[in-house]
């Protein structure tokens, strides 16, 4: 590494010329104070040190950061995430409900959390005046078919003791939701609605203000140990071994949390992990309820799931802001963050399709595939689903929405990984991180006792 005197001698030696009145550096110059800036940079004690590094400022993340500075105070902890703000993905681009329950396998963390977060969540909004509304759920049979599963989800609800959950017939649908039909339905009046973006955003204020420091546009590229950092840059100091690496910057910490989202398998093989669950990217395409039309839907109105199928099927979703959601389809995105259809990255789509778990999942729901593709081409088509449940509506009442795009895991067999996921890295600096490797929906309306399961887990893995 070169000295101070001689990075000091090629700075005073450097070319300089006088253009249109600025100053430019020669480029032989340049290139070597350049190189010489950032090994002085990677080496020196500018690097900030932290306790714990949380990776991902979406809304584990931020409810993760939150409960680790509120039960240890006295730790330093840093928030690191890749955009240039909090609930940048998934945590700003979903439906908005908080969900009661229902539909989870009975005893899985799925459950338990989400039961749990639910009220976690009525009393963090009460406590922070963030607007919320209670406007229930109603899981409608439309088909004589669907009312056996009907029947077995309000058993698997009072199983997971979804509060105040119960069967409704036909003409009291009608009184909970005047235009809604149907033959049969669960009438959840807790489930709700809130602005979930606002919500992480909420949360990461409260972590500032406990003291910690969220680092924005910070895109982790690697883990290293400092022992592997030395071989490069004479960083001799071992109380902060992990060094937490972006393209411009990197930090050092004792312990590191990933709650990476969409990239959280990524986050998972940089600290030598198997890629197994893979994250295999689904966008969901939402249509707009015109807003003279808005007044049709008073509360969320879902449909009853088909277990041969792998998603949910369209629903109607009020909103925080009065608008109104219908949809959305399921199709494979092209990106992991890819919101639109034109939104392509051509390595990330193939190593999605070449997934063997994807393939498997493709080839078993082929014909659901089609007509979840044809449905994103042609409204009419999720208009017409919708309509089963809501007559009153036409074509000419929507227009086309937003999209979302769900993290999905995979594993190798192609099922959906269904419940939560967490794993510890490999190596010395692998060792040293927990990773959150699967938190889908209703990841935010359990965040915060997602955020209570990994705090204890960090307690216990890291001996805090």
């Amino acid at each position: 590494m070169p000295s101070a005197g001689r990075i000091l001698q090629t700075m005073t030696s450097a070319m300089l010329a006088y253009r249109s009145g600025k100053w430019f550096v020669g480029p032989i110059s340049r290139r070597y104070f350049s190189r010489a800036c950032r090994n002085v940079h990677s080496s020196s004690k500018t690097e900030e040190e932290y306790d714990i590094v949380v990776v991902g400022g979406g809304i584990v993340g931020t409810a993760t950061a939150r409960e680790l500075i509120s039960r240890h105070p006295t730790l330093k902890i840093g928030l690191v995430e890749k955009e240039q703000k909090l609930a940048a993905h998934q945590s700003g681009h979903n439906s908005g409900v908080i969900h009661a329950g229902i539909y989870y396998t009975p005893g899985s963390l799925k459950a338990k959390l989400c039961v749990e977060g639910l009220e976690l969540t009525y009393k963090y909004c009460d406590e922070h005046n963030i607007p919320y509304k209670k406007c229930g759920k109603l899981i409608v049979a439309v088909d004589r078919e669907e009312l056996p599963r009907l029947d077995a989800l309000y058993e698997r609800g009072q199983k997971n003791s979804v509060k105040d959950l119960k069967v409704v017939n036909a003409s009291e649908i009608r009184e909970i939701e005047p235009n809604c039909q149907g033959l049969k339905a669960l009438w959840s009046p807790h489930t709700g609605i809130v602005d979930w973006a606002e919500v992480c955003r909420s949360y990461g204020r409260d972590f500032e203000k406990s003291g910690g420091k969220i680092h924005l546009g910070f895109n982790v590229k690697a883990f290293k140990t400092v022992a592997e950092s030395q071989k490069k840059h004479s960083v001799d100091s071992t109380q902060y071994p992990v060094r937490i690496i972006s393209s411009n910057k990197a930090l050092r910490s004792r312990y590191c949390v990933t709650c990476g989202g969409l990239y959280s398998d990524k986050l998972a093989t940089l600290s030598g992990c198997s890629l197994d669950p893979q994250i295999v990217p689904f966008r969901g395409e939402y249509l707009l309820l015109k807003k003279e039309k808005c007044h049709l839907i008073k509360g969320n109105i879902y449909p009853v799931p088909n277990p041969k199928f792998p998603f949910l099927g369209v629903h109607f979703t009020p909103r925080i802001d009065g608008s109104v959601w219908l949809g959305p389809n399921a199709v494979l995105a092209f990106r992991r963050e890819g919101y639109r259809l034109t939104d392509v990255d051509i390595p990330e789509l193939w190593e999605a399709v070449k997934h063997p778990g994807f393939q498997r999942l493709a080839v078993k729901n082929i014909l659901y595939g089609i007509q979840e593709m044809y449905r994103g081409v042609n409204i009419f088509a999720q208009v017409r689903q919708l309509q089963k449940f809501v007559p009153k509506l036409h074509l000419h009442d929507v227009t086309r929405g937003p999209s979302g795009v769900r993290a999905q895991a995979l594993d190798g067999r192609g099922n959906l990984v269904d419940d939560f996921v967490f794993e510890c890295g490999r190596g010395e600096a692998g060792r040293r991180i927990l990773h959150v490797r699967n938190a889908p929906s209703p990841g935010a309306t359990s965040s915060l006792a997602i955020a209570r399961v990994v705090a204890d887990r960090a307690e216990t893995t890291f001996k805090l």
